[in-house]
């Protein structure tokens, strides 16, 4: 008796709780999924009608701007329901964000069902990831545990969250580890794959065991084509960056629309889909339906670039007017298209046989969200998970590598992380008073930031970096970004602290050297 009483349950306790999170998750995120393929389905059969009644196109403006008037109330109620809402997650995490999860839960179902289910180009999973996180916190909340514990629990809503949205518990573990906790620690691994695992359970007696993007294909990819990889992995790098230069420079874009709050902005989008809905119904939704049409019967190579500049620019269209909805689906879909295309041009070549156009839309894929989220890992396991064969792990490895390297010598950011940077950058702003200055720091040979990554520094608070002279051009700095002897640190803060803050920058110096001494 005496042994049994020294036996630590803590992590079965965590277990017990990640188990509750993922069920309730399961449910809550199930039910959004399920309201929003309801929507879509319904929505493509209204355009189908409308080419034997169009007099009745004259009523959607009206639906569109009943639309964008409810979700702006929502998000004027709640900002932080706007856009896929795993970079409030991070910041959440990271103790930048104090969120109320009550008012997220309701707000971002309703919103989310709203702006997705018209056929927009957006997510599920982003706000099915904010959905879990919400329910993770609000248990915590009930059970009136620390702050410390609150943080697990939150992350373990999210893997559950990305886990009932796209039946993939072992890439919503990892995606949470990888990519918004940044952290393996036994208690979140665990505490997160059970709720991962819970959650996968509830979504799999909703829909079925099917896998997602169930695709068919031949035989496996050839040893001596793996050359054509490497390629692949490149291009996907190249757009991929491409990606993240477009979607940070829409808030600047948006933000010209000085006619339109911005609560009310994705009054855009709503009413650009109607002509896509009309003449292009199938191409409507997140994009899994039009991955799964690839599988089916994949058109020739002007067809598949038109729909990829189509899904590329409505994509940013309706992520960057602040709806709530998220980009991880689109960015599958765009790198289906992007391996398709490809394919069809390596066909066209003779540089491979045409069975093996479909295992390019498979690894491109991956190789595109490893490239633009800088999570090579979640993107491998993701596709693994939601195609449902482990035959292709070896090729998805090697893209999802090239991809990731070629954005990373290009300086990409993880596109989370900077939108997370995005929103801390407005938060701080808001809280600086007066009128802002600047401080410039060098870095020298021998200094103790020298080979540092600025997410290892400790800021002052109340300041901004927000670039990194080096040489004759102006970085903007991310938490990967390596300091180097030479740069100078171009930091924002009030006026009225430059003095202050200059002094404490100083002192962080000062204390990491002797740290290292």
């Amino acid at each position: 008796m005496q042994r049994l009483k020294q036996l630590d349950n803590t992590r079965l306790k965590f277990i017990l709780k990640g188990l509750l999170i993922g069920l309730l998750s399961g449910v809550v995120v199930s039910t959004f999924r399920w309201l929003i393929e309801l929507g879509l389905q319904q929505t493509i059969q209204v355009y189908q009608w409308l080419h034997t009644e169009p007099g009745w196109l004259v009523i959607l403006p009206l639906v569109s701007v009943l639309l964008a008037l409810i979700i702006g109330l929502l998000v004027k109620g709640e900002p932080n329901i706007m856009g896929s809402g795993i970079p409030q997650v991070e910041g959440q995490l990271a103790g930048d964000l104090t969120i109320s999860w009550w008012s997220i839960l309701w707000r971002k179902f309703i919103a989310g069902v709203l702006g997705i289910g018209p056929g927009l180009f957006l997510g599920r999973e982003g706000p099915s990831i904010q959905l879990g996180a919400a329910v993770g916190q609000g248990v915590a909340t009930q059970l009136g545990r620390s702050d410390s514990e609150k943080r697990i629990l939150l992350a373990s809503g999210a893997a559950a969250g990305l886990s009932a949205a796209f039946n993939a518990p072992i890439a919503g573990t990892l995606f949470v580890l990888e990519e918004i906790y940044h952290n393996f620690s036994p208690l979140v691994w665990m505490t997160s794959l059970a709720s991962a695992i819970a959650a996968d359970f509830v979504s799999l007696n909703f829909f079925g065991l099917t896998p997602v993007l169930h695709i068919h294909y031949v035989q496996s990819f050839p040893l001596a084509l793996y050359w054509q990889l490497i390629i692949l992995g490149i291009v996907l790098g190249l757009c991929g960056y491409l990606y993240q230069r477009v979607l940070l420079a829409l808030p600047k874009w948006y933000g010209r629309l000085k006619w339109l709050p911005r609560a009310f902005q994705g009054l855009i989008p709503l009413l650009l889909v109607i002509p896509i809905g009309y003449f292009w119904p199938n191409t409507l939704g997140g994009g899994n339906l039009v991955i799964l049409g690839l599988a089916l019967k994949l058109p020739s190579f002007w067809p598949l670039l038109g729909l990829f500049l189509l899904r590329f620019i409505f994509s940013m269209i309706s992520y960057g007017s602040g709806l709530p909805g998220g980009i991880f689906l689109p960015i599958l879909t765009l790198g289906a298209l992007l391996g398709a295309l490809l394919g069809t041009l390596f066909v066209q070549w003779h540089w491979m046989p045409a069975m093996y156009v479909m295992n390019f839309v498979i690894f491109a894929m991956a190789g595109y969200f490893a490239g633009i989220g800088k999570a090579p890992f979640t993107a491998i396991l993701l596709i693994t998970e939601m195609v449902g064969d482990l035959r292709h792990l070896m090729p998805l490895a090697l893209v999802s590598l090239v991809a990731y390297l070629v954005v990373d010598v290009l300086g990409g950011a993880p596109i989370y992380e900077s939108l997370l940077s995005r929103l801390n950058f407005g938060n701080t702003l808001a809280r600086m008073s007066g009128k802002n200055d600047r401080v410039e720091m060098p870095v020298f040979a021998g200094s103790p930031l020298e080979d540092k990554q600025v997410r290892d520094v400790k800021w002052p608070q109340e300041s901004l970096l927000i670039a990194v002279r080096r040489q004759e051009r102006e970085l903007i700095p991310h938490g990967d970004t390596l300091l180097r002897a030479g740069d100078t640190l171009i930091v924002l803060t009030a006026h009225e602290q430059r003095g202050a803050v200059r002094r404490k920058l100083m002192q962080v110096a000062a204390k990491r050297k002797n740290l290292q001494t």
